[in-house]
């Protein structure tokens, strides 16, 4: 099998190879299926030196526990947002919580996560130009409970890794 040292070997990524009941080459097949989520099953199994049902097999069980999902994701450049931002924002008269829910309402807004610090809550939000980022914090500024908004705009993204998992491992 090809998922040990040497040449054209995969990085180890299973850590302790005990999250979730998967393995080594559970782990093998998810680097690979990262790389091209399209990847032929028939690919796959030549790469790793397995047959094309046992990676099917381990697909699926792997997708029925939950373990990995193959999605597609948009480039949100592609789709004529050229900025991003992050937004702080301080509740103030309402529950942290349900701000953060009209928020994530917002089809510009991608993740709205609960913090603990000066913040309360902190989202990641995309524009497509000056005016539309002016729009767009406008309409979060007016949802109730929206004390104060701290925007900050990238001026380059070095790293937007959607499928990122640690899996035990350090870097």
């Amino acid at each position: 099998m090809n998922i040990g040292s040497g040449e054209g070997a995969l990085p180890s990524l299973a850590g302790d190879n005990t999250h979730h009941g998967m393995d080594e080459v559970d782990f093998r097949i998810v680097a690979l299926l990262r790389r091209d989520g399209r990847m032929p099953f028939k690919t796959i199994a030549a790469e790793l030196g397995l047959t094309e049902a046992t990676v099917r097999s381990r697909v699926r069980r792997m997708e029925e526990s939950d373990s990995l999902r193959v999605v597609a994701v948009t480039d949100y450049e592609a789709v004529g947002y050229s900025m991003m931002l992050a937004v702080g924002i301080q509740v103030e008269g309402r529950p942290a919580d349900a701000v953060a829910e009209d928020l994530a309402g917002f089809s510009q807004v991608f993740s709205v996560c609960q913090v603990v610090g000066t913040l309360d809550i902190e989202a990641l939000a995309v524009a497509r130009d000056q005016e539309d980022l002016n729009a767009l914090l406008a309409k979060l500024a007016a949802v109730p409970g929206v004390r104060k908004l701290e925007p900050s705009v990238a001026l380059d993204v070095l790293k937007n890794q959607s499928n990122w998992v640690p899996f035990g491992h350090g870097v």
